[in-house]
């Protein structure tokens, strides 16, 4: 492995492990992007599949166009089937949690939290739907709700050969499986490997592959971190500069062909991903059509959709676009 995507090396260590297995099946809960931050990505590169429970509904719908093998579902693992309220933690949204208290303290460090209502199916019940027959790791990080995933899931039918859980209390960074490992040491499952943040076990039945964890966490430099190479347009050493460079200037050059309503939603998220979404309506009218000189008294909007068909943001992608498109050759 030469970069780790997930946040603690927890795919390098499970690499360790399942590193001769060109393919197998990982159940993944509270799978979060399908990249940034995964655990299970890496396995995917491998030609593994499986399954990903990821309530939030905006980074659940991202896995069909990176990773179409996985099955994906957008709702809540439990103690059994219904409805539970959800905090969802804008921008940080690896605080989003069933616990109110756990994503008050995200609250804390600045970020918006809302709260919505989502379906929550108990883990086997997901596992029957993917028609998954066996299980080579188990990965859960729900922020608090552990024992509620644990207490859904039934270990007699199905028996993950690894657990990997975070076991440390977001915000606090306080020691939390107290309220959880009882419960799965009871269902024939031995403590393996702590990575400061995960537990690991392994199935009895499994006992070998116990023995391929380190003593020790890998160093933090053992491998490269996605994370470290920032955005691939901006650095030349990211593995995807080349092709994001291209596709950037493939994007800027179509920009004045684009759908109305394609347009609306980039720039949407495009004001969201910079902080500008919150902006008056005038401001948002400066932003949008730029600083050059209009010779005309400036079109009026009060919304990104209406601003979008006055002359000046057309005239703005006029001038974005011509570098691109052939209009000004730029050697």
């Amino acid at each position: 492995m030469q970069i780790s995507y997930a946040q603690n090396l927890e795919d390098y260590h499970l690499d360790l492990v399942f590193g001769d297995q060109p393919s197998g099946t990982y159940v993944d809960v509270g799978g979060g992007h399908p990249v940034a931050d995964n655990v299970s990505f890496w396995f995917y590169l491998k030609g593994w599949r499986g399954l990903i429970v990821e309530p939030q509904q905006a980074l659940a719908d991202i896995y069909a166009g990176i990773r179409p093998r996985d099955h994906t579902v957008s709702c809540l693992a439990g103690r059994a089937s219904g409805e539970m309220e959800f905090h969802v933690v804008e921008r940080m949204h690896g605080f989003s949690t069933t616990v109110r208290e756990n994503a008050a303290s995200a609250s804390g460090m600045g970020a918006a939290v809302r709260t919505i209502a989502k379906p929550v199916r108990t883990l086997s019940e997901l596992c029957v739907e993917a028609g998954l027959s066996s299980i080579d790791f188990l990965k859960i990080d729900v922020e608090g709700a552990e024992a509620d995933v644990l207490a859904g899931m039934d270990f007699k039918r199905w028996r993950p050969r690894v657990v990997v859980i975070e076991a440390i209390a977001p915000g606090s960074m306080a020691e939390a499986w107290a309220s959880w490992e009882p419960a799965l040491l009871a269902q024939g499952y031995r403590f393996a490997f702590f990575d400061r943040l995960n537990r690991f076990y392994v199935a009895e039945e499994a006992a070998e592959l116990g023995k391929r964890f380190p003593s020790e966490p890998a160093p933090w430099d053992r491998v490269q971190h996605l994370w470290d190479f920032g955005r691939a347009p901006e650095r030349s050493d990211h593995p995807d500069h080349a092709f994001a460079k291209a596709l950037q200037a493939g994007f800027m050059a179509e920009l004045p062909l684009l759908p109305p309503e394609l347009l609306e939603r980039i720039v949407t998220r495009g004001l969201q991903a910079t902080g500008a979404s919150e902006l008056r309506p005038q401001d948002l009218a400066r932003l949008l059509s730029g600083s050059a000189e209009y010779p005309r008294a400036a079109s009026t909007g009060d919304g990104v959709e209406t601003l979008l068909d006055t002359e000046e943001v057309r005239a703005a992608f006029g001038r974005i676009a011509c570098t691109y498109d052939g209009g000004h050759i730029m050697d």
